[in-house]
């Protein structure tokens, strides 16, 4: 029904992007992050790898951490899809 779905998309990545990296942010250090990756499933790589970068929330919540917290992820959680 919109005109500007590519808008909708964009926003709808970067809302899921920003909800990734408040979650590193929440979890401040990088043994707590690489505890909780683990724990979501993460490879040890990935886990370690984001855990090595704690203080680049923003960064780290871009590549690596999409593939521990999916889309699916957001939607066991109730975050409304936008597109």
């Amino acid at each position: 029904m919109a005109q500007t779905p590519g808008v909708f998309r964009r926003l709808d990545e970067w809302l899921r992007h920003r909800l990734r990296a408040l979650q590193l942010k929440h979890w401040k250090r990088g043994k707590t992050m690489y505890r909780e990756l683990k724990a979501m499933g993460a490879t040890d790589e990935v886990a370690r790898r984001i855990a090595a970068n704690s203080r680049r929330w923003w960064r780290s919540s871009r590549y690596l951490l999409n593939a521990v917290m999916p889309i699916v992820f957001f939607d066991r959680l109730g975050v409304p899809r936008l597109s």
